[in-house]
């Protein structure tokens, strides 16, 4: 299937912004979905110096492999400026060390409405993952409420500035697990509950972080996100604003949060939606997202018994389809090219559904034709996640989301408490719990040292709005209050919805948020906003 969404769709606009916005998964070695990088342009003008100005340049073409067509009333601006490879604590080019002394490329897009008036500035975006396309995002965003973007009352006040972190797509991008060990990993059994099975994961994880170890070496640390949250104030510098507006989704409230503590006096506001908590170890934070897709996944049950007219699996879908999992094990249900439903693309195909509510339709009909033996829906549901193109090649996402997340998390626990909390998982998460729990070996075999992000108050920084959905999967609600709580300047908006992210798909929550973006008024303590 194609990973170019149709803008004439306002609900597949909507299905791609959410897999941008997903939050790291990590099962198998594998992560979230996302769009493929896009080539660069000949003739695309070298990156500006570390603190120069950079030059943009036109590039519509842009939009047009993105999302097939510009936004109407829309400009597209491209740039590219260069980083420090490696920060010093006090915001500089390091002098010494891996990574000292080169730069990286980070890329740049920018949309101007032609409506634009009583301009603000630059509201700079960042869809999550980690390995997320930004660029992407802010096409996406510029197409308006019609298709699942931002309101008018936003893109009329601001430029709307979407940039690839290092390693990600367009921006020196981190490239070293081969489209076949992604296709392995994906296809892996979500709970390889033999010793045998077991160890062909650990063999498989082993072997993707010893060829990134190889190509990459002691650079893989430079990914981490206290690195890239200095680039996003490069970017901030990029494009002129002396204090930074900011969108973030997902693992973006994270690199957000990491900004707000590093640069408290550069923030004039910041939205984070969809929450991850700073402080949640691995194990903490594994565990929270089981707790998280095992809820979303009894909300899609419950949906689905009092909707049997449009959920061919009532009564029970629950059973149906941890039945359609289970067969696949042992029989995987062929496609027309040859490719088999394993259980773990029939599991990726359940993880895919849950990012919106519309999704779940989707599940029931594709559970139903893969017992009829057809796994079309299947498959195009789980390359939907993965980002898998038709012809099995993928995009560096999950070669960026591994480099970062691994950077990041200094706790690895070891083989054995994997092997029990897969267990214990299990018994308390038993679709979710298992996968989440062995995704833990994929940075226990990573190969580079960590540079983990700080964890701490964001002293001097204005109020910084924390969007939450209670029927997140993702990124659960628990962790929204979390973040507020950590940065001390945080306040919570509340969205009783489904799905993962909030804005701007209601009027309370798109009202609540403009009125912050645009005026700096910060919502009421406690505001709720019903679902649709």
């Amino acid at each position: 299937m194609s990973r170019i969404p149709d803008p004439s769709r306002p609900r597949r606009i909507r299905r791609t912004l959410a897999g941008l916005v997903a939050s790291a998964l990590v099962v198998a070695g594998c992560t979230v979905p996302a769009f493929a990088p896009r080539a660069e342009v000949e003739g695309e003008p070298s990156a500006a110096a570390p603190g120069a100005a950079p030059r943009w340049r036109a590039c519509p073409e842009v939009a047009d492999e993105v999302a097939g067509r510009a936004a109407p009333d829309m400009r597209y601006e491209c740039a590219r400026i260069s980083v420090p490879r490696r920060w010093s604590a006090s915001g500089t080019a390091a002098t010494a060390g891996p990574g000292s002394g080169g730069t990286f490329e980070i890329a740049l897009l920018r949309a101007r409405s032609t409506k634009q008036r009583d301009r603000i500035g630059s509201l700079v975006v960042n869809p999550g993952g980690p390995g997320g396309s930004g660029v992407d995002t802010a096409v996406y965003l510029s197409f308006g409420p019609a298709f699942g973007g931002l309101p008018g009352t936003v893109t009329e006040r601001f430029d709307i500035v979407g940039f690839d972190p290092r390693g990600v797509s367009r921006s020196s991008p981190v490239e070293c697990v081969s489209d076949a060990d992604l296709d392995a990993s994906f296809g892996y059994d979500p709970d390889p509950e033999s010793a045998a099975q077991f160890d062909g994961l650990v063999a498989l994880n082993q072997r993707i972080g010893q060829g990134c170890g190889q190509r990459y070496g002691d650079q893989l640390p430079l990914y981490g996100t206290e690195q890239a949250a200095r680039d996003l104030d490069a970017v901030r510098a990029a494009v002129g604003d002396q204090k930074l507006t900011y969108l973030g989704y997902s693992y973006g409230t994270l690199l957000g949060a990491v900004y707000a503590q590093l640069y408290p006096q550069r923030v004039r506001a910041l939205v984070f939606d969809g929450a991850v908590d700073p402080r949640q170890g691995v194990v903490a934070a594994s565990e929270s997202q089981a707790k998280g897709f095992e809820r979303a996944f009894d909300n899609f049950v419950r949906w689905c018994a009092g909707n049997a007219d449009r959920c061919p699996l009532a009564p029970d879908a629950r059973g149906a389809v941890t039945s359609a999992i289970d067969k696949a094990r042992v029989s995987p249900v062929e496609g027309t090219d040859g490719r088999r439903a394993t259980s773990g693309w029939v599991f990726y195909a359940v993880i895919s559904s849950l990012y919106t509510e519309q999704g779940w339709q989707e599940l029931a009909r594709a559970i139903e034709k893969l017992d009829g033996g057809d796994p079309a829906d299947v498959f195009r549901l789980a390359d939907a996640y993965a980002g898998r193109n038709p012809d099995g090649t993928y995009s560096n996402l999950f070669d960026a989301n591994l480099a970062v997340n691994c950077a990041d998390e200094d706790e690895k626990p070891s083989r054995q408490r994997i092997r029990e909390l897969q267990g214990q998982w299990r018994a308390a998460y038993p679709l979710f719990g298992p996968a989440l729990a062995v995704g833990m070996l994929t940075c226990l075999e990573w190969p580079g040292r960590p540079d983990p992000y700080p964890t701490g108050k964001a002293d001097g920084a204005p109020p910084i709005l924390v969007v939450g959905t209670t029927g997140d999967p993702a990124t659960p609600y628990e962790q929204t209050p979390a973040l507020a709580e950590m940065l001390g300047v945080g306040r919570v908006l509340t969205w009783d919805g489904e799905g993962h992210t909030a804005y701007p798909q209601t009027a309370c929550v798109t009202n609540a948020v403009d009125a912050y973006l645009l005026d700096l008024t910060v919502p009421r303590e406690g505001l709720r906003c019903p679902a649709r």
